[in-house]
Order: C-alpha cells, then structure tokens, then sequence
C-alpha cells in the first residue's frame, strides 16, 4: 500500500507510525558533476568518479557517481523525509545494499521506502526495531540503488 506522507509529521513520529506493507515515496536530490567528484576525491578516489576524460574512456561512458555518494545522497532523503527526528535511536546496519544502475551528473534522486517489518524489543520495551526496504530511483523511474535499513526507534505507548 503507497501513501503520500505519514498520518503525523516527522517530529512526532514514533515506533508505531512505521506500519509494515506502507510504502512511501520522497525527493529529489539533483546530482551534480562538482559534488561527484568533491565526494570521490576525498572518500572514493576512482577516475570513473574523479576525472571526466578518464570516465569517458571508461567501461561507463562518462563520469559516475561513487555508490558511496549515491548512498549518502539517498541517507540525507531518509534523515529529512522519512525518519523520525525525535524518536530515532540509532540504527544496527544496512543489509543487501545494492549498486544496481550508475548514477550520472544529471540525473534526480528520489527514494522508496517500504516498512517490511516492525518489532518491539523484548528487552527494552520502549523501543522497536524497524526494517524497511529502500529503493533509490531516477528521473527515469530506474532503482540505481537497494538496501534493507535498520533503525530502533522509540515507542509512542508502554508495551502492553
């Protein structure tokens, strides 16, 4: 089931906001050749991300973005859209993150998130453990990025 946007605003999301088989969607993020290559060349020093010439002999044409970035890029859409801003703990991991397609300068992000599951911990009740399915897509409707994300969020309500 797709929704626009959750039932309360970001700050007052909790733990039980996060409804399995809801997904939504959020953007865009305009990726910029200055931005791939400030980011490569400090945290991912490839030519395919740093030097346009190279990547344009390269085995993609042109320049690409570092999955790093593309990653990063998609965690900013997370943090400001669709994680909670009071309740969020920390998150445990990522799981099956994948590079499925490059991203271009050029190109806008956006993500979709799928809430997979959503369970209270048994230890410490005032928190659940929140799994979703996040997909990263471009203007042309493509996934260029998947991951399983992971976050303890705190619960609105005592546990029963």
């Amino acid at each position: 089931m797709s929704q626009s946007d959750f039932a309360v605003p970001i700050e007052d999301r909790h733990f039980e906001d996060y409804v399995p088989g809801v997904t939504y969607e959020y953007g865009s993020v305009a990726v910029t050749e200055d931005e791939v290559i400030a980011f490569a060349r400090r945290f991912d020093p490839q030519t395919m991300h740093t030097d346009p010439a190279a990547a344009a002999r390269g085995a993609f044409g042109g320049l690409i973005a570092s999955g790093w970035h593309t990653a990063a890029m998609a965690m900013h859409l997370i943090a400001t859209r669709w994680l909670t801003t009071t309740a969020g703990l920390a998150s445990p991991g990522v799981d099956e993150l994948r590079w499925i397609k490059p991203v271009r300068p050029g190109d806008e992000l956006r993500i979709r998130v799928t809430t997979v599951s959503a369970e209270r911990s048994r230890s410490k009740p005032d928190r659940g453990l929140v799994r979703s399915f996040i997909e990263v897509l471009n203007q042309r409707d493509e996934v260029v990025m998947s991951m399983i994300g992971m976050v303890l969020i705190r619960c609105r309500t005592p546990a029963p």
